[in-house]
């Protein structure tokens, strides 16, 4: 089973950039109830998306620069990032199907 990746200013990078294969990051924080209404939801994307898609979280309270650099000002904010690119964005806590036809675009 596929973990969510923990992203910090000094991976972040590393691992959006570095791969070809869709990357969704959510930009959360520890108090965010909604947030932590998409731990179930990116736990089974993780799981469906294994092979295909890395599913990673940023907390923005510890990660502030990379919530300025992508002007995050309401969370839960869900990114889908192809080839180091920005290619999704979604505000709010999102439906599973919702999530995977967007990521089924992409891998």
């Amino acid at each position: 089973m596929a973990e969510i990746q923990k992203l910090t200013q000094s991976t972040f990078d590393e691992t959006v950039a570095s791969t070809d294969t869709p990357v969704l990051v959510d930009f959360w924080a520890e108090w965010c109830k909604p947030c932590k209404a998409m731990d179930p939801v990116l736990e089974e994307l993780a799981a469906q998306y294994a092979d295909k898609a890395i599913v990673a979280k940023v907390n923005v309270d510890e990660e502030r620069g990379l919530a300025a650099q992508y002007q995050i000002m309401s969370i839960p904010a869900l990114m889908i990032f192809k080839g180091g690119e920005r290619v999704a964005e979604f505000n709010g806590a999102q439906p599973l199907n919702k999530l995977q036809a967007h990521l089924d675009k992409w891998v």
